[in-house]
Formats: structure tokens, C-alpha cells, sequence
């Protein structure tokens, strides 16, 4: 292959890297083929101007070289982030064409300049010329230039593929769309013919009142036949009103509400058990909790009855809700175990005497306490003398003293206690 068309067929092959493969499923051959060829001649549009055909084969080669590193970094950035496969229909069309299009490069480009139309229509038939469709390109319905009256679109135009069969547009119907849809009457329009200089009518499918399923105009009083809902009386459609007929079929504890052209079923008020219409004022019976005062379905306070309150638990008020009442606890009180008892704040252990003194406290006490033993010892041993006695008696408050000083308020409630 000729180093001129080879850049054109790398942007193709980046063409369908491209491609997410959704989106290519869903695309037929024909329309792969044309995006392909299009997109072949813009390649060769980008590139025409590096010099890539004729001349210095050395030349061509390195230019060709730098092409490709450079096609190689934008396509690394084009396709930086998406985790893609090449579409598969894409790349296959690819292979299929890629000798046709070195053969039209260099033997069909003059004799043949359309390469679509070379290509996908004529060499490899995946598609059909304008106006026909199908394996055989069959002609459209209507005439050259004018398929299906100039109101539709023929299925499968220009493809391999559909029905043939026209695809009206809207307010239009019949096999070459020449007929007015329901809904739509035939209205002649004036235009002024440029080529005579004469006055032409066109004729046009016009929108009907919108309750009209045939008409002679768009006004309300030109109705032929209804639309379903509907019935005619004097060229006019008036609403059937379903609701309370034969037609209405509404199920239980829902009322029918009429609607243009048909009706809704819509549900009763919770007063209501079964009703006529919305509100408490249609029910045709209350609903438990409820009480029918005057016309009206309205809420029981059944915490106002007399005789016994609803809740007889200790501690516990009625409380009135709408269509019943909810049992619950005093101010004060909280619900445990299904009784109402006293809220009290967690109460937290008394903590002993000796709970919380610390290592220095220790040593102190341990040492005064050899104190007073040495002090008692040696008044014992001096039998009752004064000196040592007023020793002993020294350390004795000493001790006394330093714990009362810092365990007072402890001690004495401790001993109030009987701790």
C-alpha cells in the first residue's frame, strides 16, 4: 500500500478505537460505512497539506515516521481514560475495505470521485442509492424525489435493510401518506406560484378540536365524530360524565372523578369508609374513631369521654390523635417495661474511706503510724512518764491531724454511715 493513503486509514482505525461499542452495535453496516468513508476523506483533507503522496520515497518515509509517532502520542491522549475495546463492527468494515480503498486511490479517484458512493453502494452494497431500500435498493413508494408524497420517510431508505413502508408524519396516515390521521381534516392553503405568477392551493392535514376524531375545521361547532369519552350533540363533542354509569368501575373506599374524555378514581378521606366524593363531608360510613356529627365524619376526642380514662396505667395521660388517641407517661415519668416509672438520674456508688488515697498518702500514714508504735512502745517502757507519754500523745495528733486535714468531710461521713 502506498504510503499516501496510509495516514488516512490510521485516523480511520483511530476512528473506531473511538468508538464505544453501544453505540456501534446499534449502527448498521450502511451507516458504519458512510461514517468510515467521511471520515477517510477528512483524513486525507488533514493530511494533504504534510505532503505525504508522490515525489522522494526517502522523504516520504521519514515524514511518514514522524506522522506515525505523533498519531501514536494523540491517540494515547485521545484515548488516555477510556477502558474501551475497538468496536468491532467498525474495525471488520475496516479490513473489508481497506484493499477497495488502495483501489480507488490510485485506479477509480478520477473516474469515480464519490468514494461512498464507489464504495458502499457499488463494491461492497451494504448500502442503497436515495429513494430505495432493501437487499435489491427496491424504489421507495411515491414518486422519484417525492417518497412517500413528500409527508414521511420510507423505512429502510438508502440502506440494505426495512420494510419500505411509510413512515407518515404526524396528522398524515395511509400507504403513500396522502390521508388525513383522526383527529386532522384537509385544509386547502393559497400560495403564489413564482414560476406562472398564479394563484395554487396546497392542501394540508390540519389539527381537529382537540375532542373531534373527524371534523370539518378546527372550531368545536365542526365535529363530525368523537374521540372516545365523547359524544356528539349539535356538531359539538360534549364530555361523557362515566361517574355514576355503567362505565365507571372504581374499587372500594375510592370515589370517580370525572375528567375530559374519560374519569379518575380517587381515594376517600380516611374518615370515610366508602364515600361519594372527596372530604369527610361524602363518606357513606366513619371510620372507627370517627363519629358522624351533622354531615360530617369527624374525630372522636376519646380522651374527653366520660366515665374511665382509655389508659388506666399508673402515671400515664390520653393523648388525642386523629381518628384515635396514644397512651403516655406523666411529666416526669418515663416508660420501662411497658409501666410508667419515676425518672430519676443514674445514681452512682458511694465510694469508701480509704478508696481513692494515693501512693504519697500511703507512705505517709506508714510512716506516722512506726511513729506512734516507737512512741507507745517507749512510753510503756518508761512506765507512765510524763515525757514520753506527751511523745506519744504528739505523733498521735500529728497523725490526726494530717488525715483530718484532707479526709475530713470522708471521715465523718463515713462514720455517720457506719462505714
Amino acid at each position: 500500500m502506498s504510503l499516501s493513503v496510509v495516514p488516512a486509514l490510521l485516523w480511520l482505525a483511530a476512528l473506531c478505537s473511538l468508538l464505544p461499542p453501544a453505540v456501534t452495535a446499534k449502527r448498521e453496516r450502511c451507516e458504519t460505512c458512510r461514517l468510515l468513508t467521511d471520515s477517510f476523506n477528512k483524513g486525507i483533507q488533514r493530511t494533504s497539506k504534510k505532503n505525504f503522496g508522490g515525489g522522494n520515497t526517502a522523504w516520504e518515509e521519514e515524514k511518514l515516521a514522524k506522522y506515525e509517532r505523533r498519531w501514536e502520542e494523540l491517540q494515547t491522549l485521545s484515548l488516555s481514560g477510556v477502558a474501551q475495546e475497538p468496536a468491532q463492527c467498525c474495525n471488520q468494515l475496516l479490513e473489508q475495505i481497506e484493499e477497495h480503498m488502495e483501489t480507488w486511490w490510485f485506479k477509480m479517484l478520477q473516474e469515480a470521485p464519490d468514494l461512498f458512493q464507489w464504495l458502499c453502494i457499488e463494491t461492497i452494497q451494504v448500502c442503497c442509492p436515495p429513494d430505495t431500500f432493501g437487499a435489491d435498493c427496491a424504489a421507495c413508494p411515491g414518486q422519484p424525489g417525492s417518497v412517500c408524497g413528500g409527508l414521511g420517510r420510507c423505512d429502510g431508505e438508502g440502506t440494505r435493510s426495512g420494510s419500505g413502508q411509510c413512515v407518515c408524519d404526524p396528522g398524515y396516515q395511509g400507504s403513500l401518506c396522502q390521508d388525513c390521521a383522526d383527529g386532522y381534516f384537509r385544509e386547502a392553503r393559497g400560495n403564489q406560484s413564482q414560476l406562472q405568477g398564479q394563484p395554487s392551493q396546497q392542501a394540508v392535514c390540519t389539527a381537529c378540536f382537540h375532542s373531534c376524531k373527524r371534523c370539518t375545521g378546527p372550531e368545536d361547532y365542526k365535529c363530525e365524530e368523537c374521540k372516545a369519552g365523547w359524544i356528539l350533540h349539535d356538531n359539538k363533542c360534549v364530555d361523557v360524565d362515566e361517574c355514576g354509569s355503567e362505565l365507571e368501575r372504581c374499587p372500594s373506599n375510592t370515589f370517580c372523578f370525572n375528567t375530559d374524555g374519560s374519569y379518575e378514581c380517587r381515594g376517600c378521606d380516611k374518615a370515610c369508609v366508602g364515600c361519594m366524593g372527596g372530604g369527610p363531608s361524602r363518606c357513606k360510613k366513619c371510620s372507627k374513631g370517627y363519629k358522624m356529627i351533622g354531615a360530617k365524619c369527624l374525630d372522636i376526642d376519646e380522651c374527653s369521654l366520660g366515665g374511665l380514662s382509655p389508659c388506666p396505667g399508673l402515671n400515664e395521660e390520653c393523648l388525642n390523635e386523629e381518628g384515635g388517641f396514644r397512651c403516655i407517661c406523666a411529666d416526669g415519668f418515663v416508660r420501662k417495661e411497658k409501666i410508667c416509672v419515676e425518672n430519676r438520674p443514674p445514681s452512682t456508688p458511694e465510694k469508701g474511706l480509704f478508696e481513692e488515697i494515693t501512693d504519697d498518702e500511703v507512705l505517709v500514714l506508714q510512716q506516722m503510724f512506726f511513729g506512734v508504735v516507737i512512741c507507745a512502745l517507749a512510753t510503756l517502757a518508761a512506765k507512765g512518764d510524763m515525757v514520753f507519754t506527751a511523745i506519744f500523745i504528739g505523733g498521735l495528733a500529728a497523725m490526726a491531724g494530717y488525715w483530718l486535714s484532707e479526709k475530713g468531710d470522708r471521715l465523718l461521713e463515713g462514720f455517720l454511715k457506719g462505714r
